[in-house]
């Protein structure tokens, strides 16, 4: 019966590839040069100079022929395109913001949500100093005591990328500070690591702090994740991704779990990966499009726990983790075409390693500050 009972468990159990502490950065770029500023950023002009491909003779096969467990399938007619070519088609950006609103689906237009945080975004006026702003609905949980205040005037939670910092208690009201305040000097998709927030956009000038500008309700803190899976699953848009987004979660889970990284919407765990669904990003007809945040140090928290004061309060301690985690994501790998059966490579690969299988197939964009590489 022992026997039996390891034999099954071996079943879940993926093959050894490298925990989170033990992820190396990727592979410098040909002729690496310091990146020093945004302007040192050059785009990869093949997905295979974006990110490393995976190599069966260092990094294993691709598949674990782990047919027994490989039972989550998409519906008999989920079919996509499968002629384009995905890379170098995706409009840049240099920041992403996730709205929480507990919901999977949304109208059409998110910013269509009379009195939301998104159509504040999206219409209030306010543009972003430091480049394009990437707005996405998302179902993170929106805190039971925000359900009491009236529509339009209902506080939510903004988790803001890359530089993955959480602004709590933010109103349609207060947006204008969210962007001036959180967004503007935040580090972009073109801020080299460990590096000064990146400049203001062509055509605009750079918002310089000012002591007004900065009294304001809203406070952050790190987001507690060392990775995140977006997924969309707006079904209003295309029922192909409100079929795959479910799936897919429960299929990352299943791999994530045997590591140590799964993480319930309400599980603020320090490390590990959050999985979210997001609205409409573009591409439904190559779904599923699977975006992925991730730190390049997956330990990165436990430095802010060795220089925690002794004191040892709460606030110590969340202040000593947010001088260490503000480098923000190092990567963001955008697939596309994801299946389930491929989900057990993104995070051996993928999200622990910042490698890509199938980059000719399935790489849609993304960044590495690391390396100074953007695909558009």
């Amino acid at each position: 019966m022992q026997s039996l009972l390891r034999r099954g468990a071996s079943l879940f159990t993926p093959s050894p590839s490298p925990s989170p502490s033990q992820s190396k950065p990727s592979t410098p770029a040909p002729n690496a040069r310091p990146i020093r500023s945004a302007e040192d950023f050059t785009k990869a002009p093949l997905p295979e100079t974006l990110f490393d491909k995976t190599d069966p003779a260092t990094d294993g096969e691709e598949c674990e022929h782990d047919c027994a467990t490989c039972t989550i399938k998409y519906p008999a007619k989920f079919d996509v395109d499968q002629e384009d070519e995905l890379y170098g088609h995706v409009n840049g950006w240099s920041t992403h913001l996730l709205v929480a609103t507990g919901k999977t689906d949304w109208v059409r237009d998110v910013a269509d949500e009379e009195g939301s945080v998104m159509e504040a975004v999206e219409r209030g006026g306010v543009v972003p100093s430091n480049g394009k702003l990437k707005l996405s609905a998302s179902n993170m949980p929106v805190p039971d005591e925000y359900h009491a205040h009236e529509k339009g005037q209902q506080p939510t939670t903004v988790l803001l990328l890359p530089s993955f910092t959480i602004i709590d208690h933010v109103t349609p009201a207060l947006v204008p500070d969210l962007i001036r305040n959180y967004v503007n000097p935040s580090v972009t998709n073109t801020t080299p690591l460990n590096g000064a927030p990146a400049p203001a956009s062509e055509g605009t000038e750079a918002e310089l702090p000012t002591e007004e500008q900065f009294v304001t309700s809203l406070r952050s803190r790190p987001c507690p994740h060392a990775a995140v899976i977006l997924l969309c699953s707006q079904k209003t848009r295309d029922a192909r991704c409100g079929q795959s987004a479910p799936l897919l979660r429960r299929e990352f889970d299943r791999h994530l779990r045997p590591l140590g990284l799964h993480r319930d919407l309400d599980d603020e765990r320090p490390g590990g990966v959050g999985i979210y669904f997001i609205s409409h990003v573009g591409g439904h007809k190559y779904a599923a499009n699977v975006i992925v945040y991730r730190r390049r140090d997956f330990d990165w928290y436990k430095a802010g726990e060795a220089q925690a004061p002794e004191s040892g309060t709460e606030s110590d301690s969340s202040a000593a983790n947010a001088s260490v985690s503000d480098e923000g994501a190092s990567q963001c790998i955008w697939l596309a075409r994801v299946r389930p059966e491929d989900c057990e490579n993104i995070v051996r690969y993928t999200v622990l390693q910042g490698k890509v299988v199938k980059p000719g197939t399935q790489l849609r964009g993304g960044f590495d500050r690391e390396r100074g590489l953007i695909s558009w």
